[in-house]
Formats: C-alpha cells, sequence, structure tokens
C-alpha cells in the first residue's frame, strides 16, 4: 500500500516548498491542499511543468465540511495516512487595520483551532510509524506570554487539549474586553504558542496509542520571504521548508526528540524566556 502524505494550505509560500520537496523525496503520494481550488490546481500545474507529479485536493480548515470531506476521501480512497504537515495559517499585516479583537479571534480561530479541528478528524486515520509535523514560529515562544501563571499552565505536563482550549478562548476573550496586554500584545504569536503546546500534548497522547512509532514535531521555518512576512524574511521558501520535510521524513521507529519545537533541524527550547531574536 502508497504511502500518502498531506500538506495544508500549500499552493504557495513554505506550504508549497514543502510540497516540491516531498515530490521529490517522498515514498508515495504528496496531497497539495488549498482552501481555493483553482489556485490549487494552478500550483499543481506548476511542479508539472516541473517535472513532479502531486495530487490535489480542496481543504479549507476554517470549514468543518471541508475538513470532513477531506478526511471521508483519505478514508475511502487511501485507508490511511502517513504524514501530514500543517501548515495553512493566517497572519494579519502589521498596518492593518482590523481590531486586535477581530485579529485575535480570527488568528485563534484559523492557525490554533482549525489545526486541532483538522487533528481530531485526520489523526484516526494515522498508519503506525505515521509523521505529523505542525508548522509554528519563533513569533510563539513562551516569553511572550507575560502571565507567569499563563506560562505555568502551559508548560504543565498534565495540561489536556481541553485546558489548552480554554487557555486560548480565555486570551480572545480579553482581547475582546481590551486587557489582552496582561498576557500578550501579539494575535499570530499566541496562536503559534497554542500549537507548540499542542504539539506536546498530542506527543503524549501518541506515546500511549496502540499505533506504533507515532511521531509528531513543531517546527520554526525561520524569516521566509513569502506574502505572510511581505516577502521581508531572509530565507527562501525552500531554505524555510528544509527542516519541515527533514521533520516529515524521519526515519522509523524514531527514538530522538519528539513533541518538540525545531528550527534549523535542532530542538529550540520553547520554554526559554531569555530567549531572543539577537
Amino acid at each position: 500500500m502508497s504511502k500518502v502524505a498531506v500538506v495544508t494550505g500549500s499552493n504557495k509560500g513554505i506550504g508549497f516548498a514543502i510540497v516540491k520537496g516531498l515530490a521529490k523525496q517522498y515514498p508515495g503520494i504528496v496531497y497539495l491542499t488549498a482552501r481555493n481550488e483553482q489556485l490549487g490546481k494552478k500550483a499543481v500545474k506548476d511542479l508539472e511543468t516541473q517535472g513532479l507529479k502531486v495530487a490535489f485536493h480542496q481543504l479549507d480548515i476554517d470549514n468543518q465540511e471541508s475538513i470532513d470531506r477531506f478526511s471521508n476521501f483519505i478514508k475511502e480512497r487511501h485507508q490511511g495516512l502517513d504524514l501530514l504537515v500543517n501548515n495553512a495559517a493566517i497572519a494579519y499585516k502589521v498596518a492593518d487595520s482590523t481590531s486586535f479583537m477581530e485579529q485575535a479571534k480570527n488568528t485563534m480561530r484559523i492557525n490554533f483551532t482549525g489545526t486541532l479541528n483538522l487533528c481530531s478528524a485526520l489523526f484516526p486515520l494515522l498508519r503506525p510509524h505515521a509523521r505529523v509535523v505542525n508548522v509554528s514560529s519563533r513569533a510563539g515562544m513562551l516569553n511572550i506570554v507575560k502571565d507567569a501563571e499563563f506560562r505555568n499552565k502551559l508548560v504543565s505536563d498534565n495540561l489536556s487539549v481541553d485546558e489548552l482550549v480554554g487557555l486560548m478562548a480565555h486570551f480572545v476573550e480579553l482581547a475582546r474586553l481590551g486587557k489582552n496586554e496582561s498576557i500578550s500584545r501579539s494575535a499570530y504569536g499566541m496562536s503559534k504558542v497554542g500549537l507548540t503546546a499542542l504539539t506536546k500534548i498530542q506527543q503524549r497522547q501518541f506515546d500511549k496509542d496502540s499505533r506504533t512509532d507515532l511521531v509528531i514535531n513543531a517546527v520554526c521555518p525561520g524569516y521566509v520571504a513569502t506574502d505572510m512576512s511581505s516577502h521581508k524574511g531572509y530565507l527562501t521558501p525552500e531554505q524555510g521548508a528544509e527542516t519541515p520535510i527533514y521533520l516529515s521524513l524521519l526515519a522509523e521507529n524514531w527514538t530522538g526528540p519528539k513533541g518538540l519545537l525545531w528550527a534549523e533541524k535542532k530542538v529550540v527550547d520553547w520554554a526559554d524566556l531569555n530567549w531572543s531574536w539577537k
């Protein structure tokens, strides 16, 4: 049975570069997915002109019906899944006039909740030795969270998914009330804080799973020149895709680090409160 890989939000940017890299290396079918079917199919054709073959399926992680259709398709067509790269995300520009309340609500709904909903739908389909990669960010390092009690909850080894969902909802509610600065000023950063914390929980769940060798990691691709960064990054999408691809191709029966945040193919101490970009 052929292996099956899925990359969300992959018609452009880092996601497209991940699909492109996997198309050259992955021993199975690679699905490029996108909200917009036309743009997704165009991306597939772009790869075909480079001699690379991938499959396409529409997928909007902000739409439960789309998630369910995709999950049912994978189950019926392939009876399982071997690699999931959760790349789909949004980020507001610095100059965007949208209120912070709306930015926080929408960013958390897509980047955190949408990813979680997709995981809930696809994780039952993961086969033994499956790999999951959550594309996070150093913008979501724990030190952006100002409140010590909030931080302590996030790093607790007993934190549950439901409790994490509650913490992210609390941040959005504070944003609605104009009191979010007690936690953080960054909507995007908090969505990625949530995703990295979720990764740790998901690995703990995998460790208890009857399926062998399920591994999930979070990754910071780096400051990549894409639409999301207004093309201000110093890395190319291909360079940003290197570590996500590395984590996607971890050897079977992996005994190295897992459930953690990576960058440049190394583990990053997500909870280091003294971390800085310098």
